[in-house]
């Protein structure tokens, strides 16, 4: 017998399977010998009141076994003999892309400008150590993309556009721990995202396609308004001169949000793009004990049966939103420049969330109007200006600037700083100073509501690190709605967050299917 029960448990009743078959014997009345296996099909915790609860549905198998998997799987057929189909990009948005183009009969060419999943990390690890960037192998470009070593969160708000169950069951697929498909706010972590990357590459590469690393896009090739193919160049260091290869079929475009060379490269190619929205700010740390017992009102924290606890901000200030962004609980802030003379910061988390910090992107809302200009890349300008200025206020090195929190707030240098997570070090400035003005007034309104609404979140506990900038893409690269192929030139497929149609893992992957699925009914019509 299979029986679905919907529950609202304490903590420590909703620990593991153990506790959840001991509930269920002495408050349902179910043999404990009876019950062979007990699935989570879907948790959440709710913290609005001092006693916590777990609310969660339960699948249970009474006197048999399961039969069926805990994930739904795809078939990846053969299509080494099959038309190509050039996927530009190696994060979500094109590893999807490609995994779904095998699905539909298609062989997917994947160009990746940065190194595998597991050599990137020597690169990342060289960002603290040297104090320099790779500007092909960072936290944005490689294996994986900017998720990769950069949380590995699957929450998304966005609902309508695609399957978000079949991204995850993908995930599960290749080795991603099926906890993702229960929890309201699924997390892989970094620790564990990469094994799961190169599983899906090896997806691919069994399946016949092709994954090129060290290979960047340099330009597309055009016949008459309608791409054929790309011309990419090896970035292999052990090559004595650069080599340029062709590769032929239709384009799939999902090289992230921080590729502003093919930005530049499309806009001079007069290959139209306008100016998108973003937000702008900083990284707001705070110790995870501190978050802890805010977020489940007591003065003990999380105990033994609370994962770290989660936050989440918004507020209005001047016409803009001032919001959290990308929280992550009990993890690390990071170095994701990718270049020289910037500093950007991002979140990471491990898979156990259990350093002794919790940190989020606290940032400002922009509109294209709020910079002065015509270009479509003036918001990426903007950008690179703030980046180079944070540079430039941390000695000329990843060294970033920080101040605590309530120092900021109240306009006042801070002489001394936290502890912090950020490797390469942080050194204080008056962030409130040389921040434009549009950003740190609002963050300092924003700061004020946030502490009133949540008593000691406003602290000089917490440190601002400066500056999150790559929160989305800064253009969007314009597609026709139907069938997501560039207004004008036929054969090129924008894709995902750096097109500017996906913000997060979950949402790329998502439109890296539809792309792939578009690209198939391009082939076939």
């Amino acid at each position: 017998m299979i029986k679905e029960y919907q529950l609202r448990l304490l903590p420590q009743q909703a620990a593991n399977e153990s506790t959840l078959k001991d509930y269920l014997s002495h408050e349902e009345g179910i043999g404990l010998s009876d019950i062979c296996h007990v699935r989570v099909l879907k948790r959440s915790i709710d913290a609005r009141q001092r006693t916590i609860y777990v609310n969660i549905k339960l699948r249970v198998y009474i006197n048999e076994e399961p039969v069926d998997d805990a994930y739904a799987h795809t078939d990846y057929p053969d299509v080494s003999k099959a038309p190509h189909v050039i996927v530009v990009g190696a994060g979500p948005g094109g590893l999807f892309a490609a995994l779904r183009l095998i699905e539909l009969g298609f062989r997917p060419i994947v160009l990746e400008r940065g190194k595998n999943v597991r050599e990137r990390k020597q690169d990342l690890a060289l960002i603290t150590k040297t104090q320099q960037v790779n500007a092909e192998s960072n936290y944005c470009f490689g294996e994986g993309g900017a998720g990769a070593y950069s949380d590995g969160k699957l929450y998304t708000r966005s609902k309508k556009r695609g399957n978000i169950e079949k991204i995850l069951n993908v995930f599960c697929q290749h080795g991603a721990s099926t906890n993702i498909l229960a929890d309201a706010h699924p997390h892989i972590g970094t620790d564990k995202l990469p094994r799961v990357i190169e599983n899906m590459r090896n997806t691919i590469l069994n399946s016949g396609g092709e994954v090129h690393f060290q290979t960047k896009m340099t330009r597309l090739l055009l016949e008459n308004e309608t791409v054929v193919g790309v011309e990419a160049e090896s970035q292999d260091s052990s090559l004595l001169t650069p080599h340029s290869s062709i590769f032929k079929g239709p384009v799939i475009l999902a090289t992230g949000h921080s590729a502003r060379d093919v930005y530049r490269y499309l806009h001079a190619s007069g290959i139209e793009i306008e100016a998108k929205g973003l937000a702008i700010g900083v990284r707001l740390e705070h110790p995870s004990e501190l978050i802890d017992q805010i977020q489940y009102h007591n003065k003990n924290g999380r105990g033994h049966y609370l994962p770290a606890a989660e936050y989440s901000f918004v507020t209005q200030v001047e016409g803009r939103g001032v919001y959290s962004f990308c929280m992550c609980p009990g993890g690390f802030v990071i170095p994701a420049a990718t270049g020289p003379e910037q500093i950007v910061v991002n979140g990471m988390s491990p898979a156990n969330r259990g350093t002794a910090w919790s940190n989020s992107g606290m940032v400002v809302e922009m509109h294209p109007e709020d910079v002065p200009g015509e270009s479509p890349l003036r918001l990426m300008e903007y950008q690179e200006q703030l980046e180079r200025t944070c540079w430039q206020q941390g000695n000329m090195k990843q060294t970033a600037p920080a101040q605590r929190m309530v120092d900021f707030v109240n306009s006042k240098v801070s002489y001394d700083l936290p502890r912090s997570s950020y490797a390469p070090g942080l050194i204080s400035s008056p962030l409130h100073f040389w921040l434009p003005k549009e950003i740190s007034h609002r963050l300092q309104q924003g700061f004020r509501k946030f502490g009133s609404m949540s008593h000691g979140f406003l602290t000089n506990e917490a440190c601002l690190i400066a500056t999150e900038t790559r929160t989305s893409s800064p253009v969007r690269i314009l597609r026709d709605r139907e069938t997501l192929q560039h207004v004008r030139i036929q054969g090129l497929f924008p894709c995902g967050e750096g097109a500017g149609y996906a913000g997060g893992i979950v949402s790329a992957g998502v439109d890296g299917e539809r792309c792939a699925e578009s690209v198939a009914a391009y082939l076939q019509s």
